[in-house]
């Protein structure tokens, strides 16, 4: 690229997808390409600089992937990037970038909202509304009791402040320990998750989907939590094992489930976790807020005016990690 040409963007998007709002924004700095499928990104990839992912079909990609003559960079417009890595990919000199932030704030309220929903037993409210019942009863009080948030990342840190904020005990999982985080009463190391896991009334899953986390919520996990406690997932779906899942919600070994997030997306019709009366099902959108999608843009147009300028951008992902450490 010379110093008079623009560099060129390629957007990966979903078929028939809308452009990313403030893309004229974008077409102002670059060259701005479009493919949504392995024959436009052979299309488009020669010469392409910098790639703005909106879909993630990795399989596209990959197979596209030897055309990629000048690609330096890449940025997923999500927090999680587990379903954008192959191994030609992450062997490869292009950097990652994620939307690390962007949807820290909502999720953290969604799962406030849940627990509170839960201790408040709202599910039970709406249904007696509908059927026109007046029925008193007692409820929980959440003041003291402790979240366990597995992926103590900027997701779920953003969750400790707020459920510090109502007077709960929130408790990290990551991969190093520390007993100074001014948003965790106490950061445990992965280790330490089945000692962790019978002491809290609450778990929320914020951790990236890597090898070490898939299936981390099975049989074993469930038998180790308290019968009492709820589960929130905000993660990924096959963090969780769905199967087990079902088995401990019929055998009384966990009180109930917050999802967001599935192994099978969209849930099928007929799935028998529709039919649960302690479990909360949303269509993977606990971030999703008004302005999300310009939000994404903006936040991509920062960083690209860093990496036009040589400065340093932020949200690098460790491509052998899965996730942006700093």
């Amino acid at each position: 690229m010379t110093v008079s040409e623009k560099p060129v963007v390629t957007v990966l998007t979903a078929p028939g997808e809308d452009a990313p709002p403030g893309i004229e924004d974008v077409k102002a700095r670059a060259e701005v390409r479009f493919a949504w499928d392995e024959q436009t990104l052979r299309d488009t990839l020669p010469g392409t600089d910098v790639m703005m992912v909106t879909d993630f079909r990795t399989e596209a990609l990959e197979a596209a992937w030897p055309v990629a003559d000048r690609l330096q960079w890449i940025h997923a417009t999500s927090a999680g990037v587990d379903a954008l890595m192959f191994p030609g990919l992450i062997e490869s000199d292009v950097t990652v970038t994620n939307a690390r932030g962007i949807f820290d704030r909502g999720i953290a309220e969604y799962v406030a909202g849940t627990m509170l929903m839960f201790a408040k037993d709202f599910p039970q409210n709406i249904r007696l509304q509908q059927k026109h019942q007046w029925k008193h009863r007692d409820t929980e009080l959440v003041h003291k009791k402790r979240v366990l948030v597995v992926g103590a990342g900027s997701i779920g840190h953003q969750i400790a402040r707020l459920a510090r904020g109502i007077g709960m005990e929130p408790h990290g999982i990551a991969r190093k320990a520390k007993t100074d985080d001014p948003d965790f009463e106490a950061i445990h190391s992965n280790e330490d998750l089945f000692d962790q896991l019978p002491l809290a009334d609450f778990v929320v899953i914020a951790a990236p989907l890597t090898p070490q986390t898939e299936g981390l919520f099975d049989q074993k996990a469930f038998k180790a939590m308290k019968n009492s406690a709820r589960l929130i997932n905000i993660g990924r779906g096959p963090i969780v094992k769905t199967d087990d899942l079902i088995s401990a919600l019929d055998n009384g070994e966990i009180a109930g489930a917050g999802l967001d997030v599935f192994e099978e997306e969209p849930v099928p019709e007929d799935h028998p976790l529709w039919d649960y009366e302690n479990v909360t099902m949303s269509a993977h959108m606990a971030g999703d807020f008004i302005g999300w999608k310009r939000a994404l843009t903006d936040q991509f147009l920062e960083n690209f005016d860093l990496w036009a300028q040589g400065k340093d951008r932020f949200n690098l992902v460790d491509k052998k990690l899965g996730y942006a450490s700093k």
